[in-house]
């Protein structure tokens, strides 16, 4: 039988990652999932330390279980001489190269863009970094919630109580797949012209770019959209209302086809449709607090399932507001058979972890282990050329 991984569109591409934390390693991953060997190089001892995030998958970390299944952990340490030869060796025959190093230690240890591409011209480096490599906060450590801070992101999630975060790290997770479609890109390129082109993404740009619509209108309005929880800031209604069972139900109107059938079917008020409050998309949004309490009091009187039933007879879209162990069952998911079990380190598990959300056609993605710290490093030195006393004097001297 043919192995998967011979099949898989990035069958032989090789990526040597110096990775840590989300951004990066999220980039990887995907790459992996498409057939491509990641080498993911860790710190002898503790690896990354993202696998201290937390203890919760059978022992391990849930971001880490999330980040780095189908991958090679190499341990090695960049610091020593004979750390940095064996790394020199693996990018000799690597296709790319990422890394999410602390501000300035690439350029130290030579990993940056320019000194690669000069050593290895077919090599594409790719650097994930907080604020970019130049400019004036090139040397600033950036975190996921301080870039939520910096976009002004966090200023418009919560409610008139107050701000809040995102509940996924969504700059960590922006800057790794704009890292991985740039990657892609690159390979493309260089596969179609010969030039291998350098890949760079921050942070703060890849959330920058998802906080386009907020700026247009605040640039533009002379005010930033408001801080509503649910509520849309400039559709209504738009936003999650409390059923009589107590469970949230959240639906969109979206045009004014929409808006009468709503009146219609659902408040059961026709007198709205042409309601002079209500007339247009702006006239609801300004009037949002009168409409609010119109819409409230039909839930009141209603179960969220009859409410969502209700909604669907009407062409309305609407969704329950799930917790996460009602995703975790979601009938979407089991009936497209979107699970598939993942083996963990030291044989533990497996754990149902989800296929990859773009599918190609014919292709099975790849959903290999989660390597444990340095669970290849004997078999990838050996592969490059290193007898098992070298291997062994390597690891006495903490080396790998």
């Amino acid at each position: 039988m043919t192995e998967l991984s011979e099949v898989l569109p990035l069958s032989g591409i090789t990526v040597v990652s110096v990775e840590q934390a989300v951004a990066a390693p999220y980039a990887t991953r995907q790459l992996a999932d498409l057939g491509a060997r990641v080498i993911k190089v860790e710190r002898p001892g503790g690896g990354d330390f993202a696998r201290r995030y937390d203890t919760t998958v059978h022992g391990e970390s849930s971001y880490f279980v999330w980040l780095n299944r189908s991958k090679e952990s190499l341990t090695l340490d960049l610091k020593s001489a004979r750390g940095r030869n064996i790394l020199e060796q693996l990018l000799a025959g690597a296709d790319v190269f990422v890394q999410n190093l602390a501000p300035g230690a690439a350029t130290r240890l030579g990993l940056d863009a320019p000194a690669l591409q000069g050593r290895y011209p077919t090599l594409i480096p790719c650097t994930v970094s907080g604020y970019g490599t130049s400019g004036p906060w090139a040397d600033r450590k950036a975190y996921d919630l301080l870039v939520q801070c910096q976009t002004g992101l966090v200023s418009l999630t919560g409610n008139e109580h107050g701000s809040a975060r995102a509940g996924v790290s969504v700059a960590d997770i922006a800057a790794g797949m704009y890292a991985y479609s740039g990657v892609l890109t690159a390979l493309f390129t260089r596969a179609t012209t010969g030039v291998a082109r350098a890949v760079e993404v921050s942070l703060f740009e890849a959330l920058a770019e998802w906080m386009g619509q907020p700026a247009y209108y605040t640039r533009h309005g002379g005010t930033q959209p408001p801080r509503l929880g649910t509520q849309h800031a400039t559709i209504a209604p738009y936003g999650a209302y409390p059923a009589a069972d107590g469970k949230d139900v959240l639906f969109s109107i979206q045009n004014e086809r929409e808006w009468a059938a709503l009146c219609e079917r659902f408040l059961e008020r026709p007198d709205l449709v042409d309601d002079p409050r209500f007339a247009i998309g702006s006239d609801r949004v300004a009037h949002r607090e009168e409409l609010n309490a119109i819409v409230a009091e039909r839930f009141r009187v209603l179960d969220s399932q009859e409410a969502m039933k209700l909604l669907d007879a009407a062409g309305i879209a609407n969704s329950g507001v799930n917790t996460v162990e009602e995703f975790l069952t979601h009938p979407v998911l089991e009936q497209r058979d979107r699970w598939q079990d993942v083996r963990l380190p030291g044989g533990a598990g497996p754990v149902p972890a989800l296929l990859p959300p773009v599918d190609l056609a014919g292709v099975t993605p790849r959903m290999d282990a989660v390597p444990a710290v340095g669970e290849h490093t004997d078999a990838i030195l050996a592969a490059l050329g290193h007898s098992a006393a070298d291997i062994d004097a390597l690891r006495a001297d903490g080396v790998v």
